[in-house]
């Protein structure tokens, strides 16, 4: 069957013959590994490009005809170990990845056991049979199950040639082949890893008093609150050296604190009339990356966050100048986690609960008025507006319609100075005068001495 077109003649059936290059050899479009490169086993596919295994698999390919035992993507994306997939990919341990995808292939083509029935011995397809891989040293053992399922080591052929060439087939396998000898080296290579990662210990401490070798501190339970207060916690100030960034979750491996932060100023921006708020705790500080340390650290903070309306009243001298405003935000950082409920309730008991704020030493005031919670005082005051913005258990988010000042100290008056005025001291008399003095007043005549007047 052909075509004519434009006076060229295409001949259909050729077409399956037709012949391309990969790497250096030729190989048929028709070819196995063609198919295997446009199959639906992409996880296989992209293993076999990464190890550069395709010139070697295209010279076995010319000689003999192979059979892939290809896993399902499922067993190499959910069900591999992540570290394991890890030390596959890492570019050193190349020899160990090309091992593995070989022992998935052997050098002769093997189809789906044809079971004898009526004659010969219809139980001999029972039999385990060995074949040798691509792998060095390496072989794969196959045995029939029953008519339908058969083995290969471990797994199980879920899909039997399930794609079929002229130089090799593909069966489908439900679990990953690993072979001994990669098994250990990803062993081997994880121990060294676990020694490297020891911290060294200090030298023993001898006590003084009792000359005893100090017991170092017991190390505290699992997400136990830290042992130093928050403000021990804190980086020297913004104005001397900006906070070190958050490790993954922590030290204590239990709060992810980057996240935490990222997700609060997100649902900031996402509930709307917090932009400003969130454009200083991102842009012109590095509050977020510190808050962010001291939540993986096992802190907790109460952030009482103003809305745009109250941070347009800022003006250009409050912001000015250097540090004023991760000043302004420490004072909106309460280093306790606290929630409407729990405000109210607490001005409702004690009437006024003055809160601790990351800007020493002061403190923020809050009181009952109009049934909420009012913050600050005189025309710095500011009430709890949008509550509950934020609470995941480590941060809580409430919204206020004011921008919060501590306290100022009253101002003295101008000091005048006067003259000192000149002060006369009077002696003070003896006791034989003030006797004298006495006698004299018992008759009358004191007033003629002027020391008795």
């Amino acid at each position: 069957m052909y075509f004519r077109i434009y006076g060229v003649t295409i001949l259909l059936f050729l077409l399956p013959t037709l012949t391309f290059s990969l790497s250096q050899g030729q190989i048929n479009s028709n070819s196995i590994l063609v198919a295997l490169l446009d199959s639906h086993y992409t996880e296989v596919a992209e293993l076999v490009e990464k190890a550069m295994l395709l010139q070697t698999l295209e010279n076995t390919v010319m000689n003999n005809n192979i059979t892939i035992f290809a896993p399902r993507n499922e067993a190499l994306e959910r069900d591999l170990d992540p570290d394991f997939k890890r030390f596959l990919l890492e570019p050193r341990n190349l020899q160990s990845l090309q091992t593995l995808l070989l022992s998935h292939i052997v050098p002769k083509r093997i189809i789906k056991p044809e079971y004898l029935t009526g004659t010969g011995n219809p139980g001999r397809s029972n039999n385990p049979t060995r074949h040798r891989t691509l792998a060095p040293n390496h072989h794969l053992t196959l045995q029939s199950l029953n008519l339908t399922h058969w083995n290969v080591d471990s797994s199980r052929v879920m899909n039997p040639d399930s794609v079929t060439r002229p130089d090799g087939v593909i069966h489908g396998i439900d679990t990953l082949l690993i072979p001994r000898s990669v098994q250990d080296e990803f062993n081997r290579r994880r121990n060294l890893i676990s020694i490297a990662a020891v911290k060294p210990e200090p030298s023993p401490e001898v006590d003084p008093r009792t000359h005893r070798l100090k017991k170092p501190a017991p190390a505290s339970p699992a997400g136990s609150p830290p042992a130093l207060p928050i403000y021990d916690a804190m980086a020297p100030g913004p104005s001397l050296a900006p906070a070190p960034a958050p490790g993954p979750g922590g030290p204590r491996h239990h709060f992810n604190g980057e996240k935490q932060v990222k997700d609060f100023i997100h649902t900031l921006l996402h509930y709307g009339g917090y932009n400003e708020m969130a454009d200083i705790l991102v842009n012109l500080t590095s509050l977020a990356t510190e808050m962010g340390r001291l939540v993986s650290e096992g802190y907790v903070l109460t952030v009482l966050a103003p809305n745009d309306e109250a941070m347009a009243k800022l003006t250009t001298d409050q912001l000015s100048e250097p540090g004023s405003p991760e000043q302004i935000m420490y004072y909106h950082l309460i280093p306790e986690y606290q929630t409407e409920e729990s405000m109210y309730n607490a001005v409702r008991r004690f009437g006024k609960v003055r809160y601790d704020t990351l800007r020493l030493p002061h403190k923020v005031t809050a009181q009952e008025a109009d049934g909420s919670v009012k913050f600050g005082h005189g025309d710095t005051s500011a009430y709890l507006f949008d509550p509950d913005i934020y609470t995941d258990g480590r941060i809580s988010v409430q919204g206020i319609d004011g921008v919060l000042f501590p306290p100022q100290e009253e101002d003295a008056g101008p000091v005048t100075r006067s003259k000192p005025a000149k002060v006369v001291v009077k002696q003070r008399r003896g006791k034989l005068l003030e006797t004298a003095c006495w006698m004299l007043g018992s008759f009358g005549q004191n007033s003629r001495f002027i020391s008795c007047q």
